[in-house]
């Protein structure tokens, strides 16, 4: 189970006393570092500690804080539910810290809103999990017979992976009379097997001895490895080699070329020949001193093999052996400590950006954490950081090497979308190192700019009975805002109060600011208006901004002048009759320029289009009037003479000045006359056609009669029956005598034709009543006596037939003022 320790250090008692509550609030968090120790080995997944409740969060903060770690290498991971860490990969601390004494994963935790950094430290324990191991199966070693007992002969030392008491090693021998074994303890602590030779050796018995040394940590429980130690008994040679030195230390430079030499050591041995003649070689050393070291056999001279890197290990301790001809050996011990370098640039990591940031963040808001590290120690490894590029941001140094990017102003992203910065970190080392990186953060939006129009106010021209639907105008907003905040809606906001219903006349296209004639303009109705239009973004709140669209409409020669006297029934009356139409007396002594009317007239459009001249187009005696070019007066070109007619009719035309120019007519009835008496004879008279009223009443007795035989088919079958028996016996049909007689009465213009039909038993009389009279009662005089009632005879009266009888007073048609119903046809059944 993880062993949890936390650490406070407290900011000190010069705090000043004007420091802003986030700089304390910073203070705190930076000054804390939680501890936690886990053996190592542990499998994934294993419970490290209770990371947020030890930070203080609870559960239910754990979303919105969004707790997380900042390492490069993901040895560890925050359970987002619970906030506890635990073991993301097995670790392994002879793989991540090899020979150190202390172990220890350091790394930084995240938490947002407000953003907030803590440093978290995993101490790794060591467990024996590693057994002792010897370099070489098997260790031979060449004894002289001559050697006298008590001779020592030092052993290969086994070597353990793991830390403090775990390598703790001791050795054992298995039981053999000649041997026993003695172990010396070597300056740095570690035990030293050495082969006592307990009596002397006798060649001729045996030659050869095989013995087992066992290594033995100091674990729980204990782990061991074992080698076999393969004796041969020679002849004498009784001095081994013997160095100068026990212990060997330098101290050499980082990034040391291939090659060059680091120490040399040397051992003597006093004997002479090969017995004397000493080799050198490593003992049981780790792989990486193979790697970066080599050993000249011959000279003892240790030479670099690879580059050393002061950080990747600073200190290296390793055994030489020195082995002379007879078989002799003996060891020292080297130590190499590398110095450093300034040899490695800063490393900058962004731990946490965020990107995008509003806006309208206020000043001093954290957008970015920052971590640098330089690998090289002391001056080498001191680091100073700094932005450059002018942007809205400064850096804020925190602990630990992490900095924090904050807004030094107010961010306007319509000036800049994005604020691109270099952080750039420089150590203190001779020359001096250095490194960049480039901080790229956008601006978001914020809706705060309305749409703005091109003018303030427009003004457009519409002719009038333009389509419904054509364009108008077209308005155009801009916003400096983007995305919705930036996409800009029309709407119609209201109306002048002069231009009554103005709303209605134009609509507008919401996305593209075209007004539209909703229905076709009458300049005569309107002739101007002005509507507000309203430009809103798409931003929430939303802004908006207001134009005013005033809309002129342009006249259009579309109305043509309309007469006012005389009145545009004049025409109509006079085809009707004649006699109904307005006048104008004008005396026979009229002399020339005579005034006779003033013809009026008016043109509803405006300008050219209402600019109107007369013109005379047709009279009776064309010589005898002429119109006014500008005012419409008629009035005589000369005198009235004689030879004049006494009714007189003067048409003029009006025209206005539009293109193309429209007219219109004025037909005036002009009687010579010294006095109103003189002229009603004149207006009295009415021709009469005998053969028109005799056609037009022949052809409505004919309707009439079709008329009754449809409604009345029985009927007519049994009359029609009744007559043909009738007319065989009396001989020829009477509605041919009745046709051979006088039809009509000539008693006046005034009097309508009576007519009887011989084939029915009963006749009809038409009474045609004389046409109304549409003379103003103060133009004429009172109507003359009434004429008084002639009888009308059918034809069968004449003939002094029986077929037709005598007329009854009630066929009589009396004519005088005329009916209620002037218009109507009226039929006297007799």
């Amino acid at each position: 189970m993880a062993v949890r320790r936390r650490q406070r250090r407290g900011p000190g008692g010069g705090r000043a006393l004007l420091a802003a509550v986030l700089l304390c609030v910073w203070w705190r968090a930076a000054g804390e570092r939680l501890r936690y120790a886990i053996p190592e080995e542990l499998g994934r997944g294993s419970l490290v500690g209770p990371l947020a409740r030890d930070l203080g969060l609870s559960a239910d903060e754990l979303p919105a804080r969004k707790l997380r770690l900042s390492e490069e290498k993901q040895y560890f991971t925050v359970n987002e539910e619970n906030g506890n860490l635990y073991v993301n990969e097995r670790l392994d601390r002879e793989e991540m810290c090899g020979e150190s004494a202390s172990c220890s994963v350091s790394f930084e935790a995240l938490v947002h809103n407000p953003l907030n950094i803590f440093h978290i430290e995993v101490s790794i324990e060591d467990v024996n999990d590693n057994s002792p191991a010897f370099r070489k199966e098997a260790l031979d070693l060449e004894i002289g017979e001559l050697i006298p007992p008590g001779a020592r002969f030092p052993l290969e030392t086994a070597r353990d992976a793991d830390v403090g008491s775990n390598s703790l090693l001791t050795y054992h021998l298995t039981s053999n009379p000649s041997f026993i074994l003695a172990l010396n303890e070597n300056p740095g602590g570690s035990k030293q097997p050495e082969l006592v030779l307990e009596r002397a050796l006798d060649r001729e018995k045996q030659s050869s001895l095989e013995l087992v040394l066992m290594a033995v940590d100091g674990g729980d429980p204990p782990r061991s490895g074992t080698v076999q130690v393969r004796i041969n008994v020679t002849d004498a040679n009784d001095n081994p080699p013997v160095f100068s030195k026990r212990v060997y230390e330098t101290r050499v430079a980082e990034n040391l070329p291939v090659g060059s030499l680091v120490l040399q050591v040397v051992a003597t041995d006093a004997d002479a020949g090969s017995n004397g003649r000493v080799s050198y070689s490593f003992g049981n050393v780790p792989e990486d001193v193979h790697l970066l070291f080599t050993v000249d056999s011959n000279t003892g001279e240790v030479r670099t093999a690879g580059l050393l890197d002061f950080e990747d290990k600073s200190k290296y301790v390793f055994s030489l052996e020195g082995r002379d001809g007879g078989g002799l050996s003996s060891h020292c011990e080297v130590h190499i400590e590398i110095t450093d370098e300034n040899d490695n640039a800063p490393e900058i990591n962004i731990l946490s950006l965020s990107s995008p940031v509003p806006e309208d963040a206020p000043v001093g808001t954290v957008v970015a954490l920052l971590k640098v590290v330089d690998r090289d120690s002391g001056e080498n490894g001191q680091v100073s950081c700094e932005l450059s590029g002018e942007a809205a941001l400064s850096m804020v140094a925190s602990s630990g090497g992490s900095y924090k990017v904050v807004t030094a102003s107010a961010l306007d992203r319509e000036q800049a979308w994005e604020q691109r910065v270099t952080v750039v970190a420089r150590d203190r080392g001779r020359p001096s190192l250095w490194s960049s990186r480039e901080l790229v953060l956008e601006v978001s939006d914020v809706n705060d700019n309305a749409p703005v129009f091109e003018e303030a106010a427009y003004s457009a021209y519409v002719a009038e009975n333009n389509a419904a639907g054509a364009l108008v105008l077209r308005v155009q907003a801009r916003d400096a805002d983007a995305g919705a905040n930036g996409r800009v809606s029309y709407w119609l906001a209201g109306g002048s109060a002069g231009a009554a219903g103005a709303a209605p006349l134009v609509s507008v296209e919401a996305r593209s600011g075209a007004l539209y004639a909703q229905r076709s303009f009458d300049y005569e109705q309107c002739r101007e208006f002005a509507v507000a239009v309203r430009a809103q973004d798409g931003g929430a709140p939303a802004r908006s901004s207001t134009a005013t669209v005033r809309v002129f409409v342009l006249d259009r020669n579309d109305n043509a002048p309309r007469v006012l006297w005389p009145a545009a029934g004049a025409a109509a009356g006079e085809a009707a009759g004649g006699a109904t139409s307005p006048f104008e007396v004008v005396p026979r002594s009229a002399e020339a320029g005579y005034l006779v009317a003033k013809v009026v007239a008016v043109d509803a459009d405006a300008g050219r289009n209402a600019w109107l001249s007369y013109e005379l187009v047709q009279a009776s005696e064309p010589a005898l009037f002429r119109v006014g070019l500008h005012s419409g007066e008629v009035r005589t070109a000369r005198a009235v003479s004689e030879r004049d007619a006494a009714k007189q009719r003067v048409v003029a035309v009006v025209k206005d000045h539009g293109q193309p120019a429209l007219s219109a007519t004025a037909t005036l009835h002009v009687v010579l006359a010294e006095s109103l008496q003189e002229a009603l004879p004149e207006l009295s008279e009415r021709p009469a056609s005998a053969e028109a009223a005799a056609a037009a009443a022949a052809e409505l007795q004919f309707y009439l009669v079709l008329a009754l035989a449809l409604l009345s088919a029985l009927l007519v079958l049994s009359v029609a029956l009744a007559v043909v028996a009738r007319l065989r016996r009396a001989g020829p049909p009477a509605v041919l005598r009745c046709l051979g007689a006088q039809r009509f009465s000539l008693a006046g213009a005034a009097f309508p034709a009576d007519f009887c039909e011989g084939t029915l038993p009963y006749s009809y009389n038409l009474c045609v009543p004389p046409p109304a009279r549409a003379v103003p009662e103060a133009a004429w005089p009172p109507p003359p006596p009434p004429v008084p009632a002639v009888p009308v005879l059918s034809a069968e009266e004449l003939l002094g037939r029986d077929s037709c009888e005598k007329p009854s007073p009630s066929s009589n048609v009396v004519v005088g003022e005329p009916p209620a119903d002037a218009g109507a046809l009226q039929v006297c059944k007799s």
